[in-house]
């Protein structure tokens, strides 16, 4: 008969138990193995912290105050809040995801990139829209924009092997968001016959790009990339 003791030590006791007779008296021998073991533990497995970015140009003031303002009025007059989760800007890199643990790699290429590239004259006017969700404030379509926007997009692929720089591979078509989403299909139409008829003008200088990081709840700028003047 077999028997196996589990001792606190992680030791495994085998006793073995053989009888014999000799005469009419029974006998056992006890015949003691002792085995030692390694247990092995696995190293932890590391959190995967991968967190939403996206690159764009934000608005300073005044014009910060002023597209802020108009997303509040979405918000108060047509229940959309969806666009103030985020600060006034122009898209430049749709978001991606990145390894939390790896953001200073991150930061440090996009300011060795951006601090060659020129600043750019942003030109808005009035509002447009993408039926039947999304309105916004209508940005010219400069070329220095444009060349902003496409070495960006280069250098995103090459260095940093993101490929998602513009909304389902569509053409770069720079806008400001002031409402989406949440915006409801009969809220969209009394909107847009009130927004296709204001006028909404301004110019400024571009002269810094920011990476843009997901809370959990909503987008705040994380860091500021200064252009060449």
């Amino acid at each position: 008969m077999n028997r196996r003791i589990r001792e606190d030590d992680k030791r495994i006791i085998t006793v073995w138990q053989k009888p014999f007779l000799i005469g009419r008296i029974s006998y056992q021998t006890l015949t003691v193995h002792t085995y030692h073991f390694v247990f092995l533990t696995m190293p932890e497995k590391k959190e995967d912290r991968r967190k939403l970015y996206f690159i764009a140009i934000v608005s300073p003031s005044p014009f910060f105050e002023e597209t802020l303002n108009v997303k509040r009025y979405f918000s108060e007059q047509y229940a959309s809040q969806g666009a103030l989760k985020s600060p006034p800007h122009i898209t430049l890199h749709m978001p991606f995801e990145w390894k939390e643990d790896k953001e200073e790699m991150l930061i440090s290429k996009l300011e060795n990139f951006l601090q060659l590239q020129k600043a750019c004259s942003i030109r808005f006017k009035n509002f447009g829209c993408f039926s039947p969700k999304v309105i916004f404030v209508d940005i010219e379509k400069t070329e220095t924009l444009k060349v902003l926007q496409a070495n960006l997009q280069r250098f995103c692929k090459q260095e940093l092997k993101l490929f998602n720089a513009n909304y389902k591979e569509l053409p770069f078509n720079p806008h400001l968001t002031v409402a989406f989403r949440d915006l409801k299909k009969p809220a969209f139409k009394m909107a847009w016959e009130e927004f296709s008829k204001r006028k909404f003008e301004g110019e400024f200088s571009a002269e810094a790009v920011a990476l843009l990081k997901h809370t959990g709840k909503q987008w705040e700028v994380f860091r500021t990339f200064h252009l060449v003047g």
